[in-house]
């Protein structure tokens, strides 16, 4: 059976267009994994993914993982609360068009409604643009949480562009 999704693609062209999440804490720290660690990538996207049908990478191999990871556009970080892990981010920086994908962003359910998914989106988007980026951008569906559109927003982020697909998530 097929599956209407709707998806949106949006984008935050200037730091001074943030608009910034507190921290929800000051025990927070927000790291990037270095060297890259595709367990804790894997581990974020199974967690996270497993209520917004995240499926593209589940039949990847560790191999798979492990040269995506090694890919030096390809950054991850790690937030945490205490020693506790509570989301991620992954980008791809473009150097062609001085662009930066975040690819995938989420927290662990028990951390939903505490305000980590704002302040994780803004030190995504602030990151990005550390790296000269002239465009930060991601996508986001109707399958995902049903808040993100609203925090994309909520951060500074416009509509670029809007597509209806049918996917078959049987």
């Amino acid at each position: 059976m097929k599956t209407e999704v709707k998806r949106k693609f949006l984008e935050i062209k200037s730091i001074e267009d943030l608009l910034v999440a507190i921290q929800p804490n000051k025990l927070c720290t927000l790291n990037l994994v270095e060297p890259p660690d595709f367990q804790i990538n894997k581990f974020f996207y199974k967690q996270i993914g497993k209520n917004c049908r995240w499926i593209d990478r589940l039949s990847w191999s560790d191999q798979k993982w492990i040269d995506y990871l090694n890919n030096k556009n390809v950054k991850t970080y790690i937030l945490r609360d205490k020693e506790e892990l509570v989301g991620y981010f992954e980008q791809i920086f473009s150097n062609e068009d001085k662009s930066c994908e975040i690819a995938y962003l989420g927290i662990l359910e028990e951390y939903f409604e505490k305000k980590y998914g704002g302040y994780l989106l803004t030190e995504a988007i602030k990151k990005s643009f550390l790296n000269r980026t002239k465009k930060v951008w991601v996508h986001t569906c109707s399958l995902d949480h049903k808040n993100a559109l609203k925090n994309y927003l909520a951060r500074g982020m416009k509509v670029f562009k809007s597509e209806t697909i049918f996917l078959n998530l049987d």
